[in-house]
């Protein structure tokens, strides 16, 4: 394994959960992919699952620092929290299962589409007419869904929940400080959906619970978790439709890039 590869790529999304609210799935998993590729110990037949699944891991540490710098500057909007995270809980669990349906090849291209769809939205800022938050059902339907979709790529909820909020009326700033609390229940339950749903796969690494490999997110982990309170800091100070547009030529790159793979 490439440890400082791995250190870095713990920097960028640590950065990026703090500054974007996108939790740093939608790097990691991409990033794991192509490490893994090059490790002989990985099965190809589950490439995207350990991918995800690790990403999952990882992004539980990350999104503790976030909350924690995000909650000093009174940015988080905890009713909205504690009204999302059962249903979060419940679509990443459900989003696991039917993960571990799935071949690893249409894991990549579903996430290769997904990041493609984000690519899209951050950079054109593809919005609906605004609307007041839903009620309890509403709440409970969005919630699901984005829990869902978070399981199938392996990201912290938070490209799928700011837009959501933002649609709802929330300020920017709320929504990305709202949705990096919102991304740890995703990312505890999904690391336990993972686990779960692989302990009985016989060909996966040594040092693997399931589809969590411990290496790399021992390596990942520790450096996303030290640096995303620079990104929560960095979001009060930087321009951050201008981070979303360049973030979003990014996104494209990598989902055309997953495509071709």
């Amino acid at each position: 394994m490439d440890i400082f590869s791995l250190i870095l790529l713990g920097i960028v999304a640590g950065i990026l959960a703090g500054l974007l609210g996108v939790g740093g799935g939608v790097v990691i998993v991409p990033a794991l992919v192509w490490i893994f590729q090059a490790n002989a110990e990985i099965p190809s037949t589950h490439i995207m699952h350990i991918a995800i699944g690790t990403s999952l891991a990882t992004i539980v540490m990350t999104s503790i620092s976030s909350i924690s710098a995000h909650h000093r500057r009174g940015a988080v909007l905890w009713s909205i929290v504690w009204q999302l995270t059962p249903s979060l809980i419940i679509g990443t669990l459900l989003g696991a299962v039917i993960a571990n349906f799935l071949p690893s090849d249409g894991l990549r291209l579903f996430f290769a589409v997904f990041i493609l769809l984000v690519s899209v939205q951050f950079g054109f800022n593809v919005q609906p007419p605004p609307h007041q938050l839903p009620g309890r059902l509403g709440m409970g339907i969005a919630g699901c869904v984005i829990g869902k979709l978070s399981a199938l790529v392996g990201i912290g909820g938070g490209s799928l929940t700011v837009p959501f909020l933002i649609w709802c009326n929330v300020h920017v700033r709320h929504a990305i400080a709202t949705s990096a609390a919102g991304g740890f229940p995703i990312s505890v339950s999904g690391t336990i959906g993972f686990i779960a749903t692989g302990w009985h796969v016989s060909n996966l690494p040594t040092w693997s619970s399931g589809y969590i490999y411990w290496p790399a997110f021992v390596a990942i982990a520790p450096a996303s978790l030290l640096f995303a309170p620079l990104g929560a800091k960095l979001a009060h100070t930087l321009p951050v439709e201008l981070l979303k547009k360049i973030f979003a030529v990014y996104l494209a790159a990598v989902g055309i890039k997953m495509l071709l793979t």
